[in-house]
């Protein structure tokens, strides 16, 4: 690859990931304005959790079905419709006459979980493919460090839109977010058609199709069919390809639980904190918490960059021991300077956590690549679900910090199993090539004492023509240093 053509796909990643940052912006700013309005309108907070629920699990059948979506049309496409919708769907909401909001509000759950996954699910599994061999580390941090600034963004001024724009500005606001994210995946140089279509044609203009597409689709479509009713074994396929990955998926849903514990304990401990004023830790939590996210990623694209190395799978570990731990902590009842440095600690290792599994999953191959981000979407999804569930009906009993402290410690709990056979993992393969090594070495050294003598008897014979002779320089000189070298094994 030219430097021309890479820094080409570089700023073409850039602007696609403004354009991720500005929809996240509306992602967030919807979260908080969207459960607003669902109160608002129905008067119940059943309706809000219920709300939740179906957005849940719109996702959870997003991440399910999101292999085979990606099997029929382009990622550029899948992800600029999945924007579109979620555009139209807030439109709907606006236009919608008072009788049918209550409808609407749930619609629009719906496609918004699944618009969303299915556009997460895309945006990673085709980041190697977007920016080249060697970039996935700095690609991944890019992307989380503009979802991180934007969702701090989208929850400090959501009280704000809402309070002085009203719902119906905020909920333009989103649109317009989710539009300006579709234009930018405009931009990239990928087809919008399905993979189909893409076929190129040889001088002949006969379609010229890789081995994988022709045996996965077949001249008469047998090939999809037989595809789709193989698109679970084939995410289950995925988990073995990696070393680890089936309890990496695994942590990465147990880690979804505990953040599910955090999220909805912070508003309660905040108010334990300040009654008058409890919108006041929250804020300040998130927005350290925010900043120690961006910081971590700079400092994985200088480790990228300076050692052409990943943090990789033990990252991820170790990632999620340091996440969880700090999590607890910051229900400890810490004092303020901290809090404030457990939070900063929280979001870096959030960061660390992040990166580390989304370049660890993108190491795949391609067609096990989508499976395996697609399962994990689902597995993320019914996590955070469960975890809403559960932890909302625990605080009504529990302190928020037994709550996080069990949920963050099942995480810790599984994270240290998993980094223990990350490290047997490797403990093997190193022992493994040492052998490999040592054997090679044998065999060198295994060379027959004749073979040595009749070396040692060339080596003789070319030095008393070389003495007649010319003095040693050019073949002959090399031919004298292989001869020592055969001789001195």
């Amino acid at each position: 690859m030219t430097s021309g053509t890479a820094a080409l796909q570089e700023r073409r990643y850039r602007i696609l990931v403004t354009g991720y940052a500005i929809s996240s912006y509306g992602t967030f700013l919807n979260v908080v304005a969207l459960s607003l309005y669902v109160y608002a309108v129905t008067d119940r907070a059943l309706a809000v959790g219920v709300f939740m629920a179906v957005r849940l699990a719109a996702g959870f059948v997003a991440g399910l079905a999101s292999a085979a979506v990606l099997a029929r049309w382009s990622p550029k496409g899948v992800m600029f419709w999945a924007n579109v919708a979620q555009a139209a769907a807030l439109l709907l909401l606006v236009l919608a006459p008072d009788g049918f909001r209550t409808g609407t509000l749930f619609a629009v759950s719906a496609v918004v979980g699944a618009s969303g996954t299915l556009f997460m699910v895309t945006l990673r599994s085709s980041i190697p493919d977007m920016v080249g061999e060697g970039r996935h580390t700095w690609a991944n941090s890019l992307m989380v460090s503009g979802r991180s600034m934007a969702m701090v963004a989208g929850f400090a001024s959501s009280g704000v839109v809402v309070s002085l724009l009203g719902y119906t500005a905020a909920f333009l606001v989103d649109m317009a977010t989710f539009l300006v994210c579709a234009l930018t995946v405009l931009l990239l140089p990928m087809p919008m058609s399905p993979a189909r279509g893409n076929e190129e044609k040889d001088s002949q203009g006969k379609d010229v199709e890789g081995s994988q597409g022709s045996q996965e689709e077949g001249a008469d479509g047998q090939g999809r069919r037989r595809d789709g009713r193989r698109r679970v074994p084939a995410a289950l396929v995925a988990l073995g390809a990696v070393p680890v990955l089936g309890l990496m998926v695994a942590l990465r849903g147990i880690d979804a639980l505990g953040s599910s514990s955090h999220n909805a304990a912070l508003p309660v401990y905040s108010t334990e904190l300040d009654a008058d004023n409890p919108a006041v830790f929250v804020s300040v939590f998130w927005c350290v918490w925010a900043l120690g996210n961006v910081l971590v990623q700079q400092v994985l694209q200088r480790y990228t960059k300076r050692t052409g190395r990943s943090v990789g799978a033990l990252g991820f570990g170790l990632g999620t021991i340091a996440m969880s731990g700090t999590f607890i902590l910051a229900f400890a009842g810490l004092p303020w300077a901290a809090t404030v440095l457990v939070a900063l600690l929280a979001g870096a290792a959030d960061g660390l956590t992040e990166v580390s599994y989304t370049s660890h999953l993108q190491t795949l191959p391609s067609p096990l690549r989508t499976h395996a981000f697609g399962l994990s979407a689902t597995v993320e999804n019914l996590g955070f679900g469960v975890g809403m569930i559960v932890v909302a009906a625990a605080l009504d009993v529990f302190t928020p910090l037994s709550v996080v402290g069990v949920a963050h410690g099942a995480a810790i709990v599984l994270a240290m199993v998993y980094v223990a056979r990350v490290l047997r993992g490797r403990g093997a393969q190193e022992a493994g090539e040492a052998q490999e090594t040592h054997e090679a070495h044998e065999a060198q050294e295994a060379v027959p004492a004749s073979e040595a003598r009749e070396g040692k008897q060339g080596k003789q014979v070319e030095q008393g023509e070389q003495g007649k002779g010319e003095s040693g320089a050019g073949p002959a000189r090399g031919g004298h240093r292989d001869g020592a070298e055969v001789s001195g094994g």
